[in-house]
């Protein structure tokens, strides 16, 4: 009598934003129990942040480096060629071995290649069964260490990407609440002016590299004409003029 056959396994899973102390249980389990751990690396580039994570808790016998189009914004074709080169890679990775854990930074639902990567491969593996575990993000590390609190009572919370343009991101801060920026670090300039034309600068704080050798954070006053780390984090707080926000 034959075994059932074992549905194949895609598990994105959420590392943090760069400490490996920040990763959750669920997720270092999740690594441990996969049989090859994915991370997600530019061409010719060096050990990145997910992947130094993951090397923190499980073996680097089970890692393997996909290449994705990570820092290519000009040509979408290369990009999305590139993404489906890296769906094929993990199809074939499944197909081999049954359980496989793709790392990010962040959380796999927020801004992830991850999302890109389970369309390609639920078209390729249709028995696929997906899921995630939920990471630490940049804001809430960035809130942690520099003591600004995201919401309060009432207030929104809008984040925006700058790689959408530093005119969707003035637009958020003529708004009520806290205002995330990510992705600001090539275009700080335009960003401090936003943040000074809309009031918004004394408040806010911006870092990079966060829990890691490089980590910088500082008040967005000091924000200058030189472009930051591309991965740098903002945070603008509310306006608040009363204890609880507006609760």
């Amino acid at each position: 009598m034959s075994l059932p056959l074992t549905v194949p396994r895609l598990t994105g899973v959420g590392v943090g934003p760069g400490d490996p102390d920040l990763i959750t249980v669920k997720g270092v389990r999740a690594l441990r129990e996969a049989a090859v751990v994915v991370v997600p690396v530019m061409e010719d580039a060096g050990t990145g942040r997910a992947e130094a994570t993951v090397l923190h808790h499980t073996q680097a016998a089970k890692v393997v480096r996909v290449v994705f189009a990570l820092n290519e914004r000009e040509d979408r074709a290369r990009r999305e060629a590139a993404w489906d080169a890296a769906g094929e890679r993990v199809a074939a990775l499944l197909r081999e071995h049954g359980t496989v854990a793709f790392a990010t930074i962040g959380d796999p639902n927020v801004y992830s290649t991850f999302t890109y990567l389970a369309q390609t491969v639920r078209a390729l593996v249709p028995e696929v069964a997906v899921e995630t575990v939920p990471g630490i993000t940049a804001m809430q590390d960035l809130a942690a260490r520099s003591g600004a609190v995201l919401t309060e009572g009432t207030e929104p919370l809008t984040l925006i990407p700058v790689t959408a343009g530093a005119t969707a991101l003035k637009e958020a801060l003529e708004g009520p609440g806290t205002v995330v920026a990510y992705k600001f670090g090539r275009q700080a300039a335009e960003v401090r002016a936003a943040l000074a034309a809309t009031g918004r600068l004394a408040d806010a704080v911006w870092g990079s590299a966060l829990g890691l050798p490089g980590e910088s954070i500082s008040p967005a006053g000091e924000l200058g004409g030189t472009p930051l780390p591309y991965l740098s984090t903002l945070i603008a707080p509310a306006r608040r003029t009363q204890r609880g926000g507006k609760l």
